[in-house]
């Protein structure tokens, strides 16, 4: 099993700990992951861009001139796509982008993105992560120990002083254990781990 080092927020180690391998030491396949993030950023999709066709631009219906006789094109609409104010052709129109993929596949891209953060010692194991007061000063020195620049935080539970102290810093983000996603692994350098999701994340992609 891999083994990794615990911390506490001054970096002193405060212990180890064991790893289960199918959660932290999976092969990783590139394609798969760039297919859930693919699937993630096409969910976020909002799909509401909308342009007008012939039939939506407002005007009238008459024929300009008649077919015959003028010396020009001929015309049988002014709201024709090849006329300034006209319909547009095959613009786009609302739709939705999502779709999905297996589940089994999207656990599975979880584990690869968590063991290829492990295996490049970008994952840090906190015991805990409670400031004495709401201070971004204070994260960042804690931040600085680590020589974290960017990272995911996962806390088991809200912690308002880390989640206050940390939003206004660009580069990083706090989030749940079910929460956790593929996407936002990828993101961010490093992982900072608190010890007890790491049960919880054991339940939900082992089960």
């Amino acid at each position: 099993m891999a083994v990794t080092e615990i911390y506490n927020i001054k970096k002193e180690k405060v212990g180890e700990l064991e790893l289960k391998d199918e959660l932290f030491k999976v092969e990783v396949n590139p394609h798969l992951l760039h297919d859930i993030v693919r699937m993630q950023r096409a969910n976020r999709r909002a799909g509401t861009a909308c342009t007008k066709t012939r039939s939506d631009v407002t005007g009238s219906g008459k024929k300009p001139w008649k077919q015959k006789g003028t010396g020009r094109a001929r015309a049988g609409s002014r709201k024709s796509p090849l006329w300034r104010g006209g319909g547009t052709v095959f613009g786009p129109q609302p739709r939705s982008y999502s779709f999905r993929m297996p589940r089994k596949a999207r656990k599975l891209g979880l584990r690869m993105a968590l063991s290829s953060r492990f295996s490049d010692q970008l994952l840090v194991v906190l015991d805990d992560f409670r400031l004495d007061e709401i201070k971004t000063k204070k994260f960042i020195e804690v931040m600085d120990n680590f020589e974290i620049k960017n990272a995911l935080i996962i806390a088991p539970e809200r912690i308002e002083t880390l989640e206050r102290s940390s939003r206004n810093v660009p580069g990083f983000k706090v989030m749940p254990p079910e929460g956790l996603n593929v996407y936002d692994i990828l993101l961010h350098k490093h992982i900072v781990l608190l010890q007890p999701c790491i049960g919880q994340l054991e339940e939900r992609l082992l089960s």
